[in-house]
């Protein structure tokens, strides 16, 4: 993810964008969000919660932080929970470094998140890191189109442009390999065509943490 704490004129139009255009994104996802998130309880981490869209798919009970290095986004997430009168914990800081104890989190929530992350691997490792054993990671992503296919050639024809423009992110991230390779014991999503051009493609689900594990 990009350096907490910066302050470009980017990064605060994208913050401004975000907060105000995905008004339609999020009541195409909102019973995918729902059916994710609203079984989650104790200690839940968020990478790169945005504006704080998924706060309230989340139950009111669950003791939520947020990892957000974009600092334009914590005053939209902060009038969120304020809106909702519900307590949150808010750090600009990056999700291959969460500054976490091992085996300390009930539940890791990313949502159009991995798509923007240069080191993958290594956010999928301090998730599980800080994972408890039996926790799960839950994820909505959009993905790369197969293999071959022309909507893959046009992602990553337009890849340059889109992620110069979006803060990082990548129309054909190879996401799904990545969390298949990441060392979790269970997962489970489905795969699914959101009406959006370019990045239709998406997975919503959860990968477990081995209960054995330490």
């Amino acid at each position: 993810m990009r350096r907490a704490g910066e302050h470009s004129w980017r990064a605060r139009a994208f913050a401004w964008a975000m907060a105000r255009g995905t008004g339609p994104y999020e009541r195409w996802m909102a019973e995918r969000k729902r059916s994710l998130l609203g079984g989650l309880s104790g200690e839940v981490v968020e990478i790169g919660p945005g504006s704080g869209v998924n706060l309230s798919y989340l139950p009111r009970d669950v003791r939520w932080t947020g990892i957000e290095p974009n600092p334009h986004f914590h005053s939209y997430i902060r009038k969120e929970a304020a809106r909702m009168d519900r307590p949150v914990r808010l750090k600009a800081g990056l999700a291959e470094d969460l500054g976490m104890e091992d085996a300390s989190v009930d539940a890791v929530v990313g949502t159009l998140v991995l798509c923007s992350v240069d080191r993958v691997e290594a956010v999928l490792e301090e998730i599980l890191r800080v994972l408890k054993p039996g926790g799960r990671f839950c994820f909505l992503e959009h993905v790369a189109a197969p293999q071959g296919s022309w909507l893959r050639r046009l992602q990553r024809g337009v890849c340059p442009v889109w992620s110069s423009l979006l803060d990082g992110c990548r129309p054909d991230a190879d996401t799904p390999e990545r969390i298949a390779r990441a060392g979790f014991s269970q997962l489970k999503w489905e795969e699914f065509q959101a009406p959006l051009p370019v990045v239709s493609p998406h997975i919503c689900g959860f990968a477990q943490k081995g209960r054995e594990s330490a």
